[in-house]
């Protein structure tokens, strides 16, 4: 959704824009041709992908890595103390999941890894080999609003050790009913996502990350947030519409007595969806909801 998202930014004042998932450049590189005279900053978990950045984007784009959540703190060491402007691209990336080796994908056999930052701890592989099956099968139903959680996890623990992704994605086909596997996509598409969010704690970054940001932004700076499932964009909903009601506590349909102001304006209520001939040409980008707001005072 790069059309939608350089129009909802063209107006923001002139300053520094932050691509808090720059991956490939994208969205940056879209934005430096319509908006010259803004300064960019990209940052990402992902070694590989700020390579693919620096590649791609101008020498004047600073690139930093970081995590969601670790936004602030980065922007304060590069010495960044306000923002115009802020752009989160949630989830995983093609080029994460075009990568076999990264272990995100269930159709090319890969290491089952699923890390967007390689140096991280926990691999899915852990989780998938070592986690109890109560824990595994509750991870499941969490994170990848899988129907048949307990099967599936089941299935795993009975296949223990896996090493293998395509070896992972066969398990979780074999253990989904013959009736649920011609419908909804890919049998085992929810138990990839599960792993995946878990690996990278990513529901959990969304929040700090949001609230910092709107806190950095200036009156008439904007932001845009792309999610991919419900379970994300329901944290995005919900850190929104508090910023948007100041933290009102009044009860609701009645004047607010609380004292509360408003932080930001939704430029939308509903999100926006991608166009039919994007999601003919980008499949993959058939699940993108985009909520975007403004800011309404000036940043701290």
């Amino acid at each position: 959704m790069v059309r939608e998202v350089t129009e909802v930014l063209a107006p923001i004042p002139s300053g520094v824009l932050v691509d808090a998932t720059v991956g490939a450049g994208g969205h940056t590189a879209a934005l430096l041709e319509r908006r010259p005279d803004l300064s960019f900053v990209g940052l990402d978990r992902d070694p590989a992908a700020l390579a693919a950045a620096a590649r791609r984007l101008p020498d004047g784009v600073r690139l930093h890595r970081c995590r969601y959540a670790d936004l602030g703190a980065a922007l304060a060491e590069l010495g960044v103390g306000s923002l115009a402007g802020v752009i989160f691209d949630l989830g995983v990336s093609s080029m994460q999941l075009d990568t076999p080796a990264r272990g995100f994908s269930y159709r090319a056999a890969g290491r089952i890894d699923m890390r967007m930052d390689p140096t991280a701890e926990l691999s899915a592989a852990q989780i998938v080999n070592e986690w109890p099956l109560e824990r595994l099968a509750s991870l499941l139903r969490r994170y990848g609003d899988e129907p048949h959680a307990h099967r599936i996890a089941r299935a795993i623990v009975a296949r223990r050790p896996l090493h293998d992704t395509v070896a992972l994605a066969e398990v979780v086909r074999a253990a989904v009913p013959a009736r649920d596997r011609r419908r909804g996509g890919h049998p085992a598409k929810r138990s990839f996502q599960a792993l995946r969010i878990a690996v990278n704690d990513e529901i959990a970054q969304i929040a700090p990350a949001l609230t910092q940001s709107i806190d950095l932004l200036v009156r008439y700076g904007r932001g845009v947030v792309l999610s991919y499932h419900s379970g994300e964009d329901r944290v995005v909903k919900d850190t929104l519409a508090a910023a948007a009601s100041g933290g009102c506590a009044c009860p609701p349909r009645l004047p607010c007595v609380c004292g509360a102001v408003a932080g930001i304006r939704l430029l939308s209520r509903r999100p926006a969806r991608p166009a039919p001939e994007e999601t003919r040409r980008n499949p993959r980008a058939t699940s993108a909801r985009l909520r975007s707001f403004e800011k309404l005072r000036a940043a701290a």
